[in-house]
C-alpha cells in the first residue's frame, strides 16, 4: 500500500507549563513523541513525516535519522501543518495517514483498521473516533438525522450543548491522497486565526461525499498528553503494558505496580523482578535472574543466574552467575566476570573483575584490572586519583588483599601475592609475595599452595 504518515508536532504545548516542547517530554525514558514514531515507521514503508514549529532544531536533534521533519514556520492550525508536507508527497502516495505526536498509546493494529479501509474519492476520509465522558480536550463529533458524521466541532469553539456530546474526535485520519492536496487551500480561517484539519469534514460533506468513522476499540489509545496530568496517565498505561508482556514472556513480577521497566529493555525467561526495581536504556537481562528489591539498572548487560540485591548499577557489564549486593554499585565501564561476588556497600568503576573473584564490603575499585579468584578484603580501596589523573592498578589471579588495604595507584601485585591487613601498598609487590605494614614492605615468600594464614599478619613501616 502506498501510504505516507504525518505526525502533526508543531505546537508548543503551553498547558505543559515548561519550556521544552511538549513531545519531548519523557515517558518511561524516551520522549513521548517516539512512542508514535515507532508505530508509524510499522505501518509504512517510508520515514515518518513530522511537522515541527516549536523549537524545531531541538526535537530533530533528539530524532536524528528516525524520520523526516517539516518545518511549520508559522501556527497557523493544523490544516495548515498538514499543508506543509505536500512538496513532499504530492503524487508521490495515495494515501495519507495523518496523527498527533502527542498521542503515545496508539498501537499498530489501530492504525492498520483505518488504512485498511482504503479512503477513495467517494469516501476520502476514514478517521478514528472513540467515547469518553472527560474529552481530553479532543473536537465534538457531530451527526446529522441519519446518523452520519456531519462536522467537527473543536472544544474551544464547541457551544455548551456540543461540549455534553460523548463521541469524540481521536484526530486520526487516513486521507485519499489525491483529494487531500484539493481540498487542504480550501479550508478557511478560523475565529481563532487558525485552519482547522477537521474543516475537511465539512469540504468533503458539501461536496457530497461521505465520511468512514471507525470507533477505537480500546479508549486508552487515543488518550492526548495535554498536561502534565495526561502524561502520569499515560506513564502509568505504557508501563502496564510492556509489565504485561514480560509476564506473559515468562518473567515473574512480583509487584507490577512498583515496577518500572522502559521500553528498551530486555529481560530472559524465568527471571524475577523484586517490588521497586527501574529497568533502564538499553539494559540486557539473562534467563533465571533474581533483581531488586530496590535496584536502579541502567544501560547494563546481565547474564543469567545473576543476583542483584538492593543495589546500583549503571553501564556495566556482568557474566554469569555474579551477586551483588545489597547496596553494591557498578558505575560505567564495571566488568564482572563468571561468578564474581561482591559484597554490600561495594563500588566498582572502570575496571575488570576476572572470574571468580570475591569483593569484600565496603570496597572501592576504580580505574583496576584485577585477575581469577582474587580475594579483596572489606575494606580494600584503590587510591587511584593523584588529584590530576585517574592512575590504574594491576592484580594477578590468587591475589589475596587484606582487609582494609589500601592500594596507592599506579600499582602492579603479581599472581598469588598478599597483603596483610591494613597495608598502604606504595610499590609494586612481586608474584608470591606477602607485604605488611605502612607503607607495605614485602617481607617474605608465599608457597603457591599456601592458605591465607597470612591474612592478618602485620609488620609497621
Amino acid at each position: 500500500m502506498n501510504l505516507a504518515t504525518v505526525i502533526l508536532a508543531a505546537g508548543q504545548g503551553k498547558r505543559m507549563k515548561s519550556s521544552k516542547p511538549k513531545v519531548l517530554h519523557p515517558i518511561l525514558g524516551k520522549p513521548m513523541l517516539w512512542y508514535i514514531i515507532q508505530v508509524a515507521n510499522q505501518v509504512t514503508q517510508r520515514k515518518t513525516i513530522v511537522v515541527v514549529g516549536h523549537k524545531p532544531d531541538l526535537i530533530k536533534e533528539t530524532f536524528n535519522e528516525s524520520a523526516l521533519f517539516v518545518p511549520q514556520k508559522e501556527q497557523l492550525g493544523t490544516g495548515h501543518a498538514v499543508l506543509q508536507t505536500e512538496p513532499l508527497l504530492k503524487g508521490k502516495v495515495d494515501f495519507v495517514l495523518v496523527t498527533y505526536g502527542d498521542m503515545p498509546l496508539l498501537r499498530e493494529r489501530t492504525l492498520w483498521k483505518l488504512i485498511d479501509s482504503k479512503p477513495n474519492p467517494s469516501q476520502p476520509i476514514t478517521m478514528l473516533t472513540v467515547f469518553m465522558d472527560d474529552p481530553h480536550g479532543f473536537g465534538r463529533i457531530i451527526r446529522d438525522d441519519n446518523g452520519d458524521v456531519h462536522a467537527i466541532v473543536e472544544e474551544a469553539q464547541a457551544t455548551q450543548k456540543q461540549r455534553e456530546i460523548k463521541e469524540l474526535n481521536a484526530g486520526v485520519y487516513v486521507f485519499n491522497a489525491e483529494w487531500l492536496w484539493d481540498a487542504l487551500p480550501k479550508i478557511t480561517l478560523s475565529p481563532k486565526g487558525e485552519y482547522y484539519l477537521t474543516d475537511l469534514i465539512g469540504i468533503a460533506i458539501e461536496q457530497g461525499k461521505s465520511i468512514k468513522a471507525i470507533p477505537v476499540e480500546d479508549t486508552q489509545e487515543v488518550i492526548g498528553v495535554n498536561t502534565r496530568v495526561h502524561l502520569a496517565e499515560v506513564s502509568s498505561i505504557i508501563q502496564a503494558r510492556i509489565n504485561r508482556k514480560w509476564m506473559l514472556d515468562g518473567v515473574t513480577i512480583t509487584n507490577p505496580d512498583s515496577t518500572t521497566i522502559e521500553p528498551t529493555v530486555s529481560i530472559g525467561q524465568d527471571t524475577t523482578i523484586l517490588p521497586n526495581t527501574f529497568l533502564q536504556g538499553d539494559t540486557r537481562i539473562g534467563e533465571n535472574c533474581v533483581i531488586g528489591p530496590n535496584s536502579i539498572v541502567d544501560n547494563t548487560k546481565i547474564g543469567r543466574n545473576c543476583i542483584i540485591r538492593a543495589s546500583v548499577l549503571e553501564g556495566a557489564i556482568l557474566e554469569d552467575n555474579v551477586d551483588i549486593g545489597p547496596f553494591g554499585h557498578l558505575r560505567r565501564g564495571a566488568h564482572l566476570a563468571k561468578g564474581v561476588h561482591m559484597g554490600n556497600f561495594g563500588e566498582v568503576k572502570d575496571s575488570h573483575l576476572g572470574e571468580g573473584t570475591k569483593m569484600g564490603h565496603f570496597s572501592y575499585i576504580g580505574n583496576a584490572t584485577i585477575g581469577k579468584n582474587v580475594n579483596i578484603g572489606a575494606g580494600t580501596i584503590t587510591c587511584n586519583y593523584d588529584g590530576k589523573q585517574k592512575n590504574p592498578t594491576e592484580i594477578g589471579d590468587d591475589v589475596f588483599i587484606g582487609s582494609d588495604t589500601m592500594l596507592v595507584a599506579p600499582i602492579k601485585l603479581g599472581d598469588g601475592a598478599h597483603t596483610g591487613a591494613g597495608s598502604v601498598v606504595t610499590k609494586d609487590i612481586a608474584e608470591y609475595m606477602l607485604a605488611v605494614g605502612i607503607p607495605a614492605r614485602a617481607i617474605r615468600k608465599i608457597n603457591p599452595e599456601e592458605k591465607s594464614s597470612v591474612k592478618n599478619e602485620k609488620k609497621d613501616g
